[in-house]
């Protein structure tokens, strides 16, 4: 298993990925908002609309992507934003294929990442997850990775 930089001929794997890993947090979400506000949030639908977003931002910034391979294969990747005015690096979208069967992918991802704010000169690393049972892995994934000071949020939504 080896992380590097994003390449354009990733993009594809990438997306895919994207949109396999976020199927249970888009099932969540859908079940929790109803039909009505998820088609707003995803009018393209739950099976494609993660991948767009990650699409786009790749486009507007592959310098900020890493992904990890395995055997020539992209088993997982992540995206991160650096604000150099606060000196705060924000990972951002990521995902393993946990089909794979390797362990740690999550792991080795957030380790280049963090290495990569450290390179630009960031001070702080912070990330962002929801709190239903959907992202509790993603929870996990990131105490492990060293994120240990939090806040809570909780967004609400209401039918008009």
């Amino acid at each position: 298993m080896s992380v590097r930089k994003f390449r354009p001929e990733d993009t594809e794997a990438v997306v895919a990925l994207a949109n396999m890993a976020w199927k249970p947090i888009n099932k969540v979400s859908r079940a929790r908002l109803g039909d009505k506000i998820a088609n707003i949030l995803r009018p393209a639908g739950d099976d494609v609309s993660k991948g767009i977003t990650v699409r786009q931002q790749i486009a507007e910034h592959p310098e900020n992507f890493f992904v990890c391979e395995e055997g020539g294969r992209i088993v997982g990747f992540a995206g991160c934003s650096l604000d150099f005015n606060s000196k705060i690096g924000t990972v951002g979208h990521n995902a393993a294929d946990k089909s794979c069967g390797v362990k740690g992918i999550g792991q080795q991802l957030y380790k280049a990442v963090l290495a990569y704010f450290r390179e630009q000169g960031m001070v702080v690393a912070k990330v962002f997850t929801g709190l239903d049972e959907a992202h509790a892995p993603a929870r996990r994934a990131y105490r492990r990775a060293g994120f240990n000071r939090s806040l809570e949020h909780v967004t609400y939504y209401m039918e008009l």
